[in-house]
């Protein structure tokens, strides 16, 4: 068979059900084949780097690789975004570029690019495929790097020659690579310190990261934290791997983590990091971070480990085998003090929630989507302020169910990914939180959301600015606000939603903004936008100024 043809087979094989691409000449030889395969959902996307987006989304809620097919050149320059997001945040993806003929690689081909060489530095692997008897292994590589070890995207290079010419599809079920072997099993001996420091610890602490999520270990990361008692903190990535409705759940760490979090990262002597990088986002000025504890770092990276913050007990493994064991050694520690001051801490600063009778307060946004969603959906946001509101007041209790771009802070991100997302879990609301700002970077895949019926609900934030911009700037920059208003270039978010068909509501005050809510979650035949315009002037905190040590955190304006 041709080359099209062994890659629609091999996808099929390899059970990949959705497919979110946009079409162009090099690649026409696939969509060919696409015409007649009734296994593979196509998405026509309109844009090649929402498509990327889309696709992390559906990773990201399923744990499976989210699958792109674009053609050459400006095809597979438009997923750069959308590839580095996912890298940055560990996801699988497996992205498919069409190419010139080899003949031409390199000759300035029209719609040529070396998208190899682009891509390097943003993948976990990438291929352009030589020789067509090589496309069934190089698939099936792609998607085992892909989802082994530290998850992440991987592209495949494909020459339109590749595609025509006839090739050997041999059907394999096994992948040898003998060079790619990630370590899953922890080192014995650094299993039996980690256990030894935890069993002795009098300040305990569990820190949480995407990892956790990743590796599937919330239930061993539950289980363990509920026997031993020990309080559990996550990052932004990590939201969702320990329930929130838990008595040992301190919430989100970091800039805008919660003050108790904070303080006892500050305060702990004994720190447990479970697949979590040392964000600077989360570490705050590296030489007042966790000042007092020893530290237990489980990670399958090994180049994470130590790379931002020195460890004393380093373990390189897969945090789903490595936690039970660690827990089997563990003896229940005596830490009644340490829960004594945790709960000061929560009493004294809890998390503020602002409310109005005239104004839509941000936070109490977010917590009426908690309430009427009762935390079971799943919530896709951009990035700014309202991301940073979400993470603090929707009280999320499932994984997979908080997808954000936590490392590339990618504006834009949000909708389609909470597209992909709405494709991968049919079953479970979506909600995309999403500030007036990034919504308008990818509206226009509101045609695709309409074309499929994507029963989708999006919540924008509408503040008329940039908000997080705007913060820093009313903040550290005396108010000076530089091009970061956008008052006066806002489209009437109702009218551009209803233009494509979608259903669009406004709220001006908390009444309307419950009504609008409870109205949306009944329309489940195409998406819905929804225009929040709440207070222009909310600031998010609890906020960590940059530069600033966690303990030193701006708790509000009074401050």
């Amino acid at each position: 068979m041709n080359g099209a043809e062994i890659l629609i087979n091999t996808l099929e094989d390899l059970e990949v059900d959705t497919l979110f691409g946009y079409p162009g000449g090099a690649v026409l030889p696939i969509y060919d084949k696409l015409f007649d395969s009734h296994d593979i959902r196509h998405v026509l996307i309109r844009h090649e780097q929402a498509g990327t987006h889309a696709a992390d989304g559906y990773a990201r809620a399923t744990g499976k690789p989210g699958v792109v097919l674009v053609t050459s050149g400006p095809g597979g320059t438009n997923t750069v975004t959308g590839i580095a997001t996912a890298a940055m945040d560990s996801i699988p993806l497996v992205v498919f570029t069409g190419q010139v003929p080899s003949s031409l690689i390199g000759n300035d081909a029209f719609q040529e690019a070396d998208i190899v060489g682009i891509t390097r530095p943003i993948t976990k692997h990438n291929y352009l495929v030589k020789d067509v008897d090589d496309l069934e292994q190089v698939i099936r590589e792609a998607f085992h790097v892909a989802t082994s070890g530290r998850p992440g995207p991987v592209l495949v290079d494909l020459p339109k020659d590749m595609l025509n010419t006839e090739g050997r599809y041999s059907g394999l079920k096994k992948i040898s690579m003998p060079n790619y072997n990630p370590v899953t099993q922890g080192h014995k001996s650094q299993i039996q310190k980690a256990a030894k420091l935890l069993s002795e610890a009098k300040k305990p602490l569990i820190y949480a990261g995407g990892g956790a999520i990743l590796g599937e270990a919330w239930e061993e990361l539950t289980t363990m934290a509920e026997r031993l008692d020990i309080p559990v903190t996550t990052t932004l990535m990590g939201l969702g791997a320990f329930p929130e409705s838990k008595k040992q759940s301190l919430g989100m760490l970091g800039m805008h983590g919660t003050y108790y979090a904070n303080m006892a990262i500050t305060e702990c002597d004994v720190l447990l990091a479970v697949g979590a990088r040392f964000d600077d986002r989360v570490t705050g000025r590296l030489d007042g971070f966790s000042p007092h504890s020893k530290k237990i770092h489980i990670d399958i990276d090994p180049s994470n480990i130590g790379k931002n913050v020195a460890v004393e007990v380093p373990i390189v493994g897969d945090v789903k085998k490595v936690l039970p064991q660690i827990d089997e050694l563990t003896d229940k520690p005596e830490i009644n003090q340490w829960w004594e001051t945790i709960n000061t801490w929560k009493e004294e600063h809890p998390l503020k929630v602002a409310k109005s009778e005239d104004t839509i307060k941000p936070q109490h946004m977010i917590e009426e989507i908690s309430r009427i969603t009762k935390g079971d959906a799943v919530v896709v946001t951009d990035v700014g302020q309202h991301q940073m509101w979400a993470a603090q007041h929707y009280k999320f209790n499932h994984p997979r169910s908080f997808l954000t771009s936590g490392g590339l802070g990618t504006m834009g991100y949000g909708f389609p990914a909470a597209m992909g997302a709405a494709f991968a879990v049919p079953d479970r609301p979506v909600v995309c939180i999403t500030g007036d700002g990034g919504f308008q970077m990818t509206a226009y895949e509101l045609a695709t959301a309409v074309e499929y019926e994507v029963p989708l609900k999006i919540a924008i934030m509408n503040n008329n600015c940039l908000g997080m911009v705007r913060q820093w700037q009313e903040l550290f920059y005396n108010k000076r606000y530089s091009h970061s208003i956008l008052k006066k270039g806002n489209p009437d978010f109702v009218k551009l939603a209803e233009s494509y068909g979608a259903a669009a509501f406004r709220a001006t005050n908390p009444k309307e903004m419950t009504e609008v809510l409870e109205k949306a979650m009944e329309i489940n035949d195409r998406p819905v936008v929804m225009d929040f315009q709440v207070e222009e002037h909310e600031n998010c905190y609890p906020m960590v100024p940059a530069g600033a040590a966690l303990n030193e955190m701006v708790e509000g304006e009074e401050e």
